[in-house]
């Protein structure tokens, strides 16, 4: 048995499971390897340096793998912005059809993919950004819960309540982000709405990830607890995993004096990217969601998406048949 869904149908991928963008971390090696295995892998635009390293960055995935993959764009407010549409060029001209949006505004970026015949999935945290991205022509709402690590945005509703909220009001196709690590989570998500997964944080914990073995460790041993939610204070808040720097970030923000500029020298991306390839846990942010209580080993990619898929039919096939009389 297979779960087919108008997401398997819409991406042309095998399994109704999603790897999301992540800085750093969404590299040829792991979005071939989660293609490979059946679902859609997602390159990160802006872990490559230039656009023309993202075009370098695209055809070696294409070497790695012959099934659909996409590209993540994210837009975030920033003083000195990289330049977006030089990254948006470069996934059209790269012959891109499937694109992961983000973040701010990015209508121009929606229409454009769209002008060019690419399918837009787009990231949102709250029911009412789903409908306006619907409005703006999206084809599918990655919907995505406080659980997530990331920003979760300001309105901390779980993906409980948040997913069945959202298929409420979305009528095109959706997947459950936030959360979600094992087959428990892809019922659950189905049950409530969705048609499809999005994962970030168990495909850290994979034996592809282009991330230092030390940091998948470490993911592993912390539990469900294990996280703390950055940037309160400046309304932009974030998750990551609890360790000696966002603990500090965490302190030095609730001083009823603090500014932004007090934490700056500890969050910057380039410590997180330290983080990850040196393994030292302790040199800088490291983003990761509550999902890590549910994250016991470090398997394959392959080996991840057929479990996840094996033992949700055995639980739709199984344990939930066994209550209906």
């Amino acid at each position: 048995m297979a779960i087919k869904t108008r997401i398997t149908e819409l991406l042309g991928i095998e399994h109704p499971i999603v790897q999301g963008g992540m800085m750093w971390v969404g590299r040829a090696e792991l979005a071939a390897a989660v293609s490979n295995a059946g679902g859609l892998g997602i390159l990160t635009a802006l872990t490559q340096p230039t656009p023309d390293d993202l075009r370098r960055e695209i055809e070696r995935c294409r070497t790695m793998t012959d099934k659909p993959f996409g590209v993540n764009l994210t837009i975030l407010p920033s003083v000195n912005p990289p330049p977006y549409a030089e990254y948006r060029k470069a996934i059209i001209d790269s012959g891109i059809t499937i694109v992961e949006t983000a973040g701010y505004k990015p209508q121009e970026h929606v229409d454009d993919f769209k002008s060019h015949g690419i399918t837009v999935l787009h990231k949102c945290t709250a029911v009412r950004h789903a409908v306006s991205s619907v409005k703006m022509g999206v084809d599918v709402i990655s919907i995505d819960g406080f659980e997530c690590a990331g920003h979760p945005g300001e309105d901390d509703i779980p993906g409980l309540i948040l997913i069945p909220a959202a298929a409420d009001q979305i009528k095109i196709p959706m997947l459950a982000s936030g959360g979600i690590g094992d087959a428990r989570g892809l019922v659950a998500a189905l049950a409530l709405g969705a048609e499809g997964i999005n994962m970030g944080t168990r495909f850290c914990a994979t034996q592809e990830a282009p991330i230092h073995d030390n940091i998948k460790q470490f993911i592993v041993a912390n539990d469900e607890r294990s996280t703390n939610l950055i940037f309160r204070k400046f309304h932009n808040t974030g998750r990551v995993s609890k360790n000696s720097v966002s603990d500090t970030v965490v302190e030095i923000s609730n001083r009823p004096d603090a500014v932004f500029t007090d934490i700056q020298p500890y969050v910057s991306g380039a410590k997180g990217r330290v983080a990850l390839e040196t393994g030292d846990v302790d040199a800088g942010l490291v983003w990761a969601g509550q999902i890590q209580g549910l994250i016991h080993d470090i398997p394959t990619c392959a080996d991840l998406l057929k479990r996840i898929i094996d033992e949700a039919e055995e639980i739709i096939n199984g344990r939930l048949k066994r209550f209906v009389s």
